[in-house]
């Protein structure tokens, strides 16, 4: 786990993070039915290079693509391939960038078209949690207060909370510790600090929390093949406060609630 004391660590982070939100507005932008998700790959990483940095997740463990894309019923790790997606196909995509050393990591799900009022409301719930699960990430909170905040949104709205996945510390590596469960006990596990950076990331599942991983030992479905949806951001606990740098403008958590 880094802890960040130089604030020009922090600003690598950023320029990380706003290379991953360019690539996720370009790859939403050219997604639709009959595109592959190959083709969405090709175009991530095209931006990716382009703002000079390099695919965190290209050649990780082996892993053969710059992004994950994973449709329906594949929770996270999908690997893109010339299957076309399709009228009504609910797509997670999660994209990684390194910065001269420096890593941001995220996740969206969207519809393809038109989509089930159910999968609407499953990917709706899922990025309600990152959000309250962002709201807790601040110094002096603890890893249980995160999970439990986004634990309460699943069991509000009865979906299976995946649990074999979750978020991660982030920094110079892209998977850092502590881990950062979708669930959990407030007031308990690590206790945040200024310098931490974390990826917080609900997956939620329509049916069961229960997975299964296909033969290439990447792809992670539902056991029972209900939809999946997956949301994430990084954010970095600086001194001015949480900042979520993987959004379009870098937002800083107590600047945007300040007032409430």
């Amino acid at each position: 786990m880094i802890t960040f004391k130089n604030p020009a660590q922090f600003k690598k982070m950023e320029v990380a993070g706003r290379c991953v939100a360019k690539a996720h507005e370009a790859v939403r932008s050219a997604a639709g039915p009959g595109v592959t998700t190959l083709q969405l790959d090709r175009i991530a990483e095209k931006v990716i290079r382009g703002e000079r940095c390099a695919p965190s997740f290209l050649g990780y463990r082996g892993y053969p693509a710059s992004i994950c894309a994973s449709p329906n019923d594949v929770v996270v790790h999908g690997i893109p391939d010339t299957r076309r997606l399709r009228e009504g196909d609910l797509l997670s995509i999660d994209i990684g960038a390194v910065y001269q050393g420096f890593h941001g990591d995220a996740a969206c799900t969207f519809a393809i078209g038109e989509v089930s009022p159910e999968a609407s409301a499953l990917s709706a719930a899922a990025e309600e949690a990152l959000w309250e699960g962002l709201g807790k990430a601040r110094p002096g909170k603890r890893i249980g207060d995160i999970g439990a905040a986004v634990e309460a949104v699943a069991r509000r709205e009865g979906y299976g909370v995946v649990e074999g996945y979750v978020g991660h510390g982030i920094g110079r590596a892209m998977h850092e510790k502590p881990d950062v469960p979708n669930l959990g006990v407030a007031g308990r596990g690590v206790r945040l600090r200024k310098g931490m950076a974390l990826c917080i990331e609900p997956m939620f599942n329509l049916g069961t929390a229960a997975t299964r991983v296909d033969r290439d030992a990447w792809t992670v479905r539902t056991a029972d093949g209900s939809i999946s949806a997956h949301w994430e951001h990084t954010v970095c606990l600086t001194p001015d406060g949480p900042l979520v740098t993987t959004t379009p403008v870098a937002i800083n958590l107590l600047e945007a609630t300040a007032g409430r």
